[in-house]
């Protein structure tokens, strides 16, 4: 119940994200018309990862490996899908952070807004160099990891800065699907 509920939530947050540079263009022409300003307001890679948010709580809060795994490998390859990425690439990669995540999830706990932010900030910029890496190994293009690479601290921002909001909807996802027996021990 509780994966299939994350597994919703991130299909719904890959949706919103693979949407966002809509609105968020729409905001900036806005702002920009109201400001009168007579350049773009634009900056490439300003988009967050809005997934990535999801699969660092369920990987800090100690989920079943295999349940978790799946769920990230699944939410991986539809961002595969959705985007125009090679198909495996945030497949993989999303299973590795989760991974990782997991493994860290021992020694830190999101329990604070600036854990949040601060473990996002830091797993956004594992994963954009693993993604960076894997382009340009595997890549058909050598000049998609060199152009990639300027839109890397925007983005690993921006999703810092949504992080919280992508937690606070987790945990509030964990509290709903908790069992009986579970509620009684918390």
């Amino acid at each position: 119940m509780r994966n299939t509920a994350f597994f919703v939530a991130g299909v719904v947050l890959l949706l919103v994200q693979s949407n966002f540079f809509r609105l968020l263009g729409s905001l900036l022409r806005l702002i920009g018309w109201v400001v009168r300003a007579k350049q773009d307001l634009v900056v490439p890679g300003l988009v967050p990862s809005l997934v990535l948010p999801l699969i660092l709580f369920m990987g800090v809060h100690e989920y079943s490996l295999v349940r978790g795994a799946g769920v990230a490998f699944a939410l991986g390859y539809l961002t595969d899908l959705v985007g125009i990425a090679p198909i495996g690439l945030y497949t993989s990669t999303y299973v590795a952070i989760y991974v990782l995540s997991r493994a860290a999830g021992v020694r830190l706990a999101a329990q604070t807004m600036l854990m949040q932010v601060g473990l996002a900030l830091a797993f956004t910029l594992v994963h954009s160099v693993m993604i960076l890496v894997l382009l340009a190994i595997f890549g058909r293009d050598a000049y998609v990891p060199r152009a990639l690479y300027p839109m890397t601290l925007p983005h690993v921002l921006v999703t810092g800065l949504f992080a919280p909001l992508v937690f606070r909807l987790a945990a509030r996802i964990h509290a709903a699907t908790m069992t009986g027996a579970t509620k009684e021990l918390v």
